[in-house]
Protein backbone atom coordinates (compact mmCIF):
# COMPACT_ATOMS: atom_id res chain seq x y z
CA UNK A 1 0.00 0.00 0.00
CA UNK A 2 1.37 3.77 -0.43
CA UNK A 3 0.07 7.13 -0.12
CA UNK A 4 -2.16 7.36 3.20
CA UNK A 5 -1.50 11.00 3.66
CA UNK A 6 -2.85 11.21 6.94
CA UNK A 7 -6.57 9.36 6.30
CA UNK A 8 -6.71 7.49 9.29
CA UNK A 9 -10.63 6.23 8.09
CA UNK A 10 -9.29 4.94 4.81
CA UNK A 11 -6.22 3.07 6.64
CA UNK A 12 -8.12 1.64 8.95
CA UNK A 13 -11.06 0.29 6.50
CA UNK A 14 -7.27 -1.13 4.65
CA UNK A 15 -6.10 -2.96 7.42
CA UNK A 16 -9.46 -4.82 8.55
CA UNK A 17 -9.12 -5.52 4.86
CA UNK A 18 -5.83 -7.29 4.67
CA UNK A 19 -6.64 -8.81 8.34
CA UNK A 20 -9.47 -10.40 7.06
CA UNK A 21 -7.52 -11.85 3.79
CA UNK A 22 -4.83 -12.80 6.37
CA UNK A 23 -2.07 -11.73 4.37
CA UNK A 24 1.07 -12.08 5.67
CA UNK A 25 3.04 -9.81 4.99
CA UNK A 26 2.40 -5.69 4.08
CA UNK A 27 4.34 -3.14 2.55
CA UNK A 28 3.72 0.42 2.83
CA UNK A 29 5.60 3.09 0.00
CA UNK A 30 5.21 5.86 1.86
CA UNK A 31 3.58 9.50 1.92
CA UNK A 32 1.99 8.11 5.33
CA UNK A 33 1.54 11.13 7.43
CA UNK A 34 1.01 14.25 5.36
CA UNK A 35 -2.26 15.73 5.20
CA UNK A 36 -4.84 17.62 6.82
CA UNK A 37 -7.06 14.61 8.29
CA UNK A 38 -5.70 13.44 11.32
CA UNK A 39 -1.66 12.52 10.96
CA UNK A 40 -1.64 11.24 14.81
CA UNK A 41 -3.82 8.67 14.92
CA UNK A 42 -2.88 7.28 11.25
CA UNK A 43 0.70 7.07 12.70
CA UNK A 44 -0.55 5.45 15.88
CA UNK A 45 -3.08 2.82 13.65
CA UNK A 46 0.15 2.14 11.84
CA UNK A 47 2.21 1.38 14.83
CA UNK A 48 -0.41 -1.32 15.82
CA UNK A 49 0.88 -3.25 12.99
CA UNK A 50 3.88 -5.33 11.45
CA UNK A 51 4.35 -3.50 8.76
CA UNK A 52 7.27 -2.49 6.58
CA UNK A 53 7.88 1.17 5.52
CA UNK A 54 9.19 3.78 3.47
CA UNK A 55 9.90 7.38 3.41
CA UNK A 56 7.77 9.05 0.90
CA UNK A 57 9.06 12.94 -0.26
CA UNK A 58 5.77 14.14 1.63
CA UNK A 59 7.75 11.94 4.53
CA UNK A 60 10.88 13.92 3.82
CA UNK A 61 9.07 17.11 3.71
CA UNK A 62 7.79 17.30 7.26
CA UNK A 63 11.29 16.37 8.39
CA UNK A 64 12.79 19.49 6.28
CA UNK A 65 13.04 23.41 7.23
CA UNK A 66 9.72 25.04 6.06
CA UNK A 67 7.97 28.47 5.92
CA UNK A 68 4.71 27.23 7.91
CA UNK A 69 1.93 29.42 6.90
CA UNK A 70 -1.46 29.17 8.93
CA UNK A 71 -3.70 27.10 7.29
CA UNK A 72 -1.42 24.76 5.38
CA UNK A 73 -0.64 21.35 5.23
CA UNK A 74 2.37 21.33 6.44
CA UNK A 75 1.65 23.47 9.26
CA UNK A 76 -1.63 21.49 10.44
CA UNK A 77 0.98 18.31 10.05
CA UNK A 78 3.83 19.81 12.26
CA UNK A 79 1.90 21.08 14.36
CA UNK A 80 -0.17 17.93 15.50
CA UNK A 81 2.50 15.17 15.21
CA UNK A 82 4.56 14.22 18.41
CA UNK A 83 8.26 13.78 18.89
CA UNK A 84 7.61 10.13 18.87
CA UNK A 85 5.91 10.23 15.35
CA UNK A 86 9.30 12.82 13.38
CA UNK A 87 11.54 10.66 15.33
CA UNK A 88 9.44 7.31 13.31
CA UNK A 89 9.96 9.54 10.13
CA UNK A 90 13.80 10.37 10.56
CA UNK A 91 14.36 6.76 10.30
CA UNK A 92 12.62 5.28 7.67
CA UNK A 93 14.19 3.98 4.57
CA UNK A 94 14.20 5.26 1.06
CA UNK A 95 13.95 2.12 -0.50
CA UNK A 96 13.48 -1.86 0.28
CA UNK A 97 14.81 -4.72 -1.69
CA UNK A 98 13.31 -8.57 0.08
CA UNK A 99 14.05 -11.51 -2.46
CA UNK A 100 13.46 -10.55 -6.09
CA UNK A 101 11.24 -7.12 -5.36
CA UNK A 102 12.42 -3.68 -5.08
CA UNK A 103 10.11 -1.45 -3.48
CA UNK A 104 10.53 2.46 -3.71
CA UNK A 105 7.88 5.70 -3.56
CA UNK A 106 8.83 7.35 -6.94
CA UNK A 107 11.43 6.23 -8.88
CA UNK A 108 14.87 3.90 -7.40
CA UNK A 109 16.79 6.99 -7.54
CA UNK A 110 14.05 9.78 -6.67
CA UNK A 111 11.37 10.21 -4.47
CA UNK A 112 9.23 12.87 -6.24
CA UNK A 113 9.99 11.72 -9.77
CA UNK A 114 7.34 9.53 -11.62
CA UNK A 115 7.90 6.23 -12.64
CA UNK A 116 5.11 5.31 -14.85
CA UNK A 117 3.94 8.70 -15.61
CA UNK A 118 4.33 11.67 -18.26
CA UNK A 119 3.28 14.81 -16.43
CA UNK A 120 0.97 16.79 -18.86
CA UNK A 121 -1.16 19.21 -17.86
CA UNK A 122 -4.60 17.52 -18.13
CA UNK A 123 -2.32 14.67 -16.21
CA UNK A 124 -0.46 11.38 -16.18
CA UNK A 125 -0.08 9.61 -19.17
CA UNK A 126 2.09 6.01 -19.23
CA UNK A 127 5.58 6.64 -20.25
CA UNK A 128 6.74 4.28 -23.29
CA UNK A 129 8.76 0.94 -22.35
CA UNK A 130 11.60 2.43 -23.38
CA UNK A 131 12.02 5.39 -20.84
CA UNK A 132 10.22 3.18 -17.45
CA UNK A 133 13.26 0.52 -18.42
CA UNK A 134 15.87 3.33 -18.28
CA UNK A 135 14.55 4.86 -14.82
CA UNK A 136 14.95 1.04 -13.70
CA UNK A 137 18.40 0.48 -15.59
CA UNK A 138 20.94 -1.32 -13.01
CA UNK A 139 17.63 -2.67 -10.71
CA UNK A 140 18.52 -6.22 -10.62
CA UNK A 141 14.82 -6.65 -9.07
CA UNK A 142 12.25 -8.25 -12.17
CA UNK A 143 9.61 -6.96 -9.61
CA UNK A 144 9.34 -3.19 -9.13
CA UNK A 145 6.54 -1.49 -6.68
CA UNK A 146 5.87 2.25 -6.87
CA UNK A 147 3.74 4.68 -5.23
CA UNK A 148 3.72 8.55 -5.62
CA UNK A 149 0.86 8.96 -8.65
CA UNK A 150 -1.55 7.50 -6.64
CA UNK A 151 -2.90 5.85 -9.92
CA UNK A 152 -3.23 1.92 -9.60
CA UNK A 153 -1.23 0.23 -12.72
CA UNK A 154 0.14 -3.27 -13.32
CA UNK A 155 3.36 -2.64 -16.45
CA UNK A 156 4.77 -5.31 -18.20
CA UNK A 157 8.13 -4.33 -19.67
CA UNK A 158 9.57 -5.89 -22.62
CA UNK A 159 12.46 -7.06 -20.43
CA UNK A 160 10.46 -8.98 -18.41
CA UNK A 161 10.40 -6.97 -15.35
CA UNK A 162 6.69 -6.07 -13.82
CA UNK A 163 6.11 -2.57 -12.39
CA UNK A 164 3.37 -2.20 -10.08
CA UNK A 165 1.52 0.97 -8.43
CA UNK A 166 -0.75 0.28 -5.73
CA UNK A 167 -2.94 3.26 -5.64
CA UNK A 168 -3.30 5.56 -2.32
CA UNK A 169 -5.18 4.54 0.39
CA UNK A 170 -6.39 7.99 1.84
CA UNK A 171 -6.28 10.44 -1.49
CA UNK A 172 -7.78 9.62 -4.77
CA UNK A 173 -6.80 12.63 -6.42
CA UNK A 174 -4.91 15.42 -6.23
CA UNK A 175 -3.24 18.66 -7.95
CA UNK A 176 0.61 19.33 -7.81
CA UNK A 177 2.94 22.01 -9.42
CA UNK A 178 5.66 19.31 -10.00
CA UNK A 179 7.43 18.84 -12.46
CA UNK A 180 4.61 21.13 -13.83
CA UNK A 181 0.87 22.23 -12.71
CA UNK A 182 -1.25 18.68 -13.24
CA UNK A 183 -3.93 16.40 -11.65
CA UNK A 184 -3.70 12.97 -10.53
CA UNK A 185 -7.19 11.57 -10.63
CA UNK A 186 -8.13 7.70 -10.19
CA UNK A 187 -11.94 8.47 -10.33
CA UNK A 188 -12.92 6.68 -7.54
CA UNK A 189 -12.85 7.38 -4.00
CA UNK A 190 -12.47 3.55 -2.93
CA UNK A 191 -9.22 3.05 -0.90
CA UNK A 192 -6.48 0.99 -2.76
CA UNK A 193 -3.94 -1.39 -1.99
CA UNK A 194 -2.46 -4.36 -4.21
CA UNK A 195 -2.05 -8.15 -3.47
CA UNK A 196 0.81 -10.34 -5.03
CA UNK A 197 0.66 -14.47 -4.81
CA UNK A 198 3.18 -15.92 -6.19
CA UNK A 199 1.29 -19.67 -8.06
CA UNK A 200 3.36 -22.40 -9.69
CA UNK A 201 5.88 -19.83 -10.14
CA UNK A 202 4.00 -16.86 -11.10
CA UNK A 203 2.78 -13.71 -9.88
CA UNK A 204 -0.72 -13.14 -9.41
CA UNK A 205 -1.84 -9.82 -9.10
CA UNK A 206 -4.90 -8.18 -7.44
CA UNK A 207 -6.07 -4.26 -6.93
CA UNK A 208 -8.35 -4.19 -4.65
CA UNK A 209 -10.50 -0.54 -4.02
CA UNK A 210 -11.38 -0.82 -0.02
CA UNK A 211 -14.91 0.61 0.11
CA UNK A 212 -15.04 3.21 3.42
CA UNK A 213 -16.54 5.42 4.96
CA UNK A 214 -15.13 8.31 3.12
CA UNK A 215 -17.82 11.05 3.93
CA UNK A 216 -16.35 10.61 8.10
CA UNK A 217 -13.21 11.99 6.00
CA UNK A 218 -14.46 14.78 3.72
CA UNK A 219 -16.31 16.07 7.61
CA UNK A 220 -13.11 15.80 8.80
CA UNK A 221 -11.78 17.37 5.86
CA UNK A 222 -14.47 19.94 5.90
CA UNK A 223 -14.27 20.51 9.82
CA UNK A 224 -10.20 21.64 8.96
CA UNK A 225 -11.33 24.13 6.25
CA UNK A 226 -9.82 22.00 3.22
CA UNK A 227 -13.15 21.67 0.67
CA UNK A 228 -10.11 21.07 -1.56
CA UNK A 229 -9.60 17.73 0.10
CA UNK A 230 -13.20 16.82 1.00
CA UNK A 231 -13.90 17.44 -3.12
CA UNK A 232 -11.39 14.95 -3.76
CA UNK A 233 -11.98 12.32 -1.24
CA UNK A 234 -15.68 12.23 -2.33
CA UNK A 235 -15.20 11.51 -6.09
CA UNK A 236 -11.96 10.98 -6.21
CA UNK A 237 -11.00 14.17 -8.84
CA UNK A 238 -10.02 17.31 -8.58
Amino acid sequence: MADIHGNNVALEAVLLDITRRNIDTVFNLGDSLYGPLDPLKTFNLLMEHNIYHIMGNCDRIILEPSEEKEGSTIHYVKKTLTKEALDWLKHLPSSITINNILLCHGTPSSDQVYLLEEMTEEGGTLKNSEEIMQALEGVEQNIIFCGHSHVPRTVYLPNGKLVINPGSVGLPAYEDDLPLLHKMESGSPYANYTIIEEISNQWVIEHINVFYDWEKAVHIAETNKRPDWAYALKFGRV
